[in-house]
């Protein structure tokens, strides 16, 4: 799998926020880029700037060099992109997705769902009788929800998610 801009844009604004994908998008092609100099590209505040890449030194899509600036005794990070650390974190994403689905799945087949007509909320049994089958949101009594779609919908994104998973070679 070729790591591309847009894998790249979707795996940083999926781990650290989409504010952070331009600063990313200055940094990836580059090797030691001082945070001041970041900073000043983003027009951010050189505060905003380091908490950005903490963000993505947690995930480890950023490494730095520390060196100490002669004039004025003053520490400064030199940043750089790890680009190959990508292909990890799309297989442990796409692996946490496919443990929520599951985990979903088992929920939606071992439980009764009940919905009011308007859809307001969703309840299973246990939160149902809590409000004696009444929507707490418009009174309206609760019917029982088939769900038979649903598990179908989910088996099928478990499939697909496996499928996406095995191309995932690291």
């Amino acid at each position: 799998m070729r790591v591309t801009d847009k894998i790249i844009e979707d795996v940083v604004s999926e781990i650290a926020g989409k504010d952070i994908v331009p600063l990313v998008l200055k940094l990836k092609d580059k090797k030691n880029i001082s945070e001041f100099a970041l900073a000043h590209k983003m027009k951010l505040e050189i505060n905003e700037a380091r908490n950005m890449l903490y963000k993505l030194y947690d995930s480890n899509l950023v490494s730095f060099v520390k060196k100490k600036d002669k004039q004025k005794g003053w520490y400064v990070y030199y940043w750089t992109f790890n680009k190959k650390h990508i292909r990890y974190l799309i297989s442990n994403l796409k692996k946490q997705r496919l443990n929520k689905l599951y985990t979903w799945l088992e929920r939606e087949k071992n439980n009764n769902f009940f919905s009011c007509s308007h859809n307001c909320i969703r309840l299973d049994f246990e939160q149902a009788t809590d409000f004696v089958i009444k929507c707490p949101e418009c009174g309206e009594l609760l019917n029982h929800e088939d769900n038979e779609t649903k598990i179908k919908d989910l088996k099928e994104h478990i499939e697909k998610t496996k499928q996406e998973l095995s191309k995932c070679v690291i």
